[in-house]
């Protein structure tokens, strides 16, 4: 496995790769691996010639009191847990090398970053939105590959890709998640041994909002109703604190008026340190 670092090299070799005709598969992320990261691995090594690995924690995607200081960064870990998934690259930049100096030049998918953690979260989607761009340039890849637990960042980079005609196939790869139902995150590590048993409540609940749809009558629903039941579980958390839970239109992720169809139920909770997010798709096809 070899490790590039430098933005130039990544993307000369790349361009090397294409010219010989070979798939890159990529996937992006900001290491401290999990079997979520290690399933988009797998499936990455299933789809294409060469798969290639980012590393890197996007300093453009934290707010100004996010852990962008304290995200942890087991380099040494991440890099043999990749060689072991077949990884043929790790891409391994610093900041500086990838944000030259007198950097200005952003990427804002302006619809789909408003709701949700983009509410929360201002500036975040449009640090994911550039450094996933420049990623795409520098990679050249054919097909990356994304989870669905991060669902709004998914969108974005979808829709990006089209509106910028990047010639790349956005893959979408189900959530992992722990036993008892917890997606698998990098910051579970933030939780405390009891926070981690009460965090278990959280797919719990969007469960439940499934689980009342699901057993309706075949006459449309009011969110209302839904997303009351979820929030007063979520609240019977102790210690966890909802920077919202809504459900949405899965395309446009604008809040639905009723719910006759598909519709995604998604959530942000604060439990200790740590801020999880987790989705779930409920409704008729």
């Amino acid at each position: 496995m070899k490790i590039i670092r430098s933005p130039k090299q990544m993307q000369k070799t790349a361009w090397r790769w294409r010219a010989a005709g070979r798939s890159v598969g990529l996937v992006p992320t900001m290491g401290c691996f999990h079997e979520g990261h290690l399933s988009l691995f797998r499936r990455a090594r299933r789809e294409n010639d060469i798969v290639v690995v980012s590393v890197f924690v996007n300093p453009a995607q934290f707010g100004p009191r996010e852990d962008f200081a304290h995200y942890p960064r087991p380099w040494k870990r991440d890099r043999r847990l990749a060689g072991k998934c077949g990884v043929d690259v790790v891409f391994h930049p610093s900041a500086k090398a990838l944000y030259a100096k007198g950097h200005q030049t952003w990427v804002d998918v302006e619809e789909l970053s408003r709701p949700l953690c983009g509410a929360f979260r201002p500036g975040h989607f449009r640090g994911v939105a550039t450094v996933v761009a420049k990623l795409f340039q520098l990679v050249q890849p054919a097909r990356a590959y994304f989870g669905r637990k991060d669902f709004q960042q998914l969108r974005i980079v979808q829709k990006m890709a089209a509106d910028l005609n990047f010639p790349v196939r956005v893959v979408p790869c189900p959530t992992v998640r722990e036993r008892d139902g917890l997606a698998m995150s990098s910051r579970n590590a933030y939780l405390s041994a009891e926070q981690r048993r009460r965090a278990a409540g959280i797919p719990r609940a969007l469960q439940s909002v499934g689980e009342v749809i699901k057993f309706s009558s075949q006459k449309p629903i009011s969110p209302t109703v839904i997303l009351r039941k979820a929030r007063a579980l979520l609240r019977r958390i102790p210690g966890a604190r909802p920077d919202y839970v809504e459900l949405v239109d899965p395309r446009s992720l604008r809040p639905l008026k009723k719910v006759a169809g598909r519709a995604l139920v998604a959530t942000a909770v604060r439990l200790g340190r740590a801020r999880l997010i987790d989705n779930r798709l409920v409704g008729r096809e």
